[in-house]
C-alpha cells in the first residue's frame, strides 16, 4: 500500500462538527523525498523508497553514503519502502502530508512501547489461581499449570506464560483521519497509535 514515514508526536482532541470530543493523535508526516525508484525490469517488483529526516553523513556507513550520493539527495534517517503509488515519480520528489488529501481511512505501523519481563496477568490478562485464605500468600497471580501429567508429558509450544512484553512491530487498522494541517506537516486521527512519543511510523493508506 501507498504511504508515508512520520513520527508521533503526542495526543490531544478536538471537537466534532456535532459537539463531541474526539481523542486523536498527532503525527509529523514528511515530508519524505524518494530516495530510489525500485522496477520490475531491474528489482523484480516495483516500488518507491522514501527517505525522511536529515542524517550527518558521519553517521552513516560508506555504503549508506555512496546510496544517497548517487540518488543525488540529503542523507536521511529513516528509509521504507512503499508499493502502489499512481503516478510518476523520479529520485529527489518530495511527498508531503497533503498526499493524504482526499482518505478517509488510513493503517498505522509502529512499534509497541516495550514493558519488559512481565506476568501472565498483565500479558496475557490472566485472572490469577488460588484462594487469598488457607496459607495462600503468594499464587495470587501465577499462571497455574502448564502441561499435561503424564502424557504427552511436555509444555505445548505457544504456551501463554511469562515473559518480554511490547517492543513489537504492531500495525492497527482503520483509523479515520480527522484533519490535515499541510502548513506544518501534521497528520492527525481519531484514536491512539503504537509507540512512544517521537518514534517512527508508517502510515499507509
Amino acid at each position: 500500500m501507498p504511504g508515508l514515514i512520520g513520527k508521533k508526536i503526542g495526543m490531544t482532541s478536538v471537537f466534532s462538527a456535532d459537539g463531541k470530543n474526539v481523542p486523536c493523535t498527532v503525527i509529523e508526516v514528511g515530508p519524505c523525498v524518494v530516495t530510489q525508484v525500485k522496477t520490475k525490469e531491474v528489482d523484480g517488483y516495483e516500488a518507491l523508497q522514501l527517505g525522511f529526516e536529515d542524517e550527518k553523513e558521519k553517521h552513516l556507513t560508506q555504503p549508506e553514503i555512496g546510496h544517497f550520493k548517487k540518488a543525488g539527495v540529503a542523507p536521511k534517517r529513516h528509509l521504507a519502502e512503499f508499493k502502489g503509488f499512481e503516478g510518476e515519480y523520479a529520485t529527489g520528489d518530495t511527498i508531503g502530508v497533503d498526499f493524504f488529501e482526499g482518505a478517509e481511512f488510513v493503517d498505522v505501523v509502529g512499534t509497541s512501547k516495550g514493558k519488559g519481563f512481565q506476568g501472565v496477568v498483565k500479558r496475557h490478562g490472566f485472572g490469577g489461581v488460588g484462594q487469598s485464605t488457607h496459607g495462600q500468600h503468594n499464587r495470587l497471580r501465577a499462571p497455574g499449570s502448564v502441561g499435561a501429567c503424564s502424557y504427552p508429558a511436555k509444555v505445548f509450544k505457544g504456551m501463554r506464560m511469562a515473559g518480554q512484553m511490547g517492543n513489537e512491530r504492531v500495525t492497527v487498522q482503520n483509523l479515520q483521519i480527522v484533519k490535515i494541517i499541510p502548513e506544518h506537516n501534521l497528520l492527525m486521527i481519531k484514536g491512539s497509535i503504537p509507540g512512544s512519543k517521537g518514534s517512527i511510523v508508517l502510515i499507509e493508506k
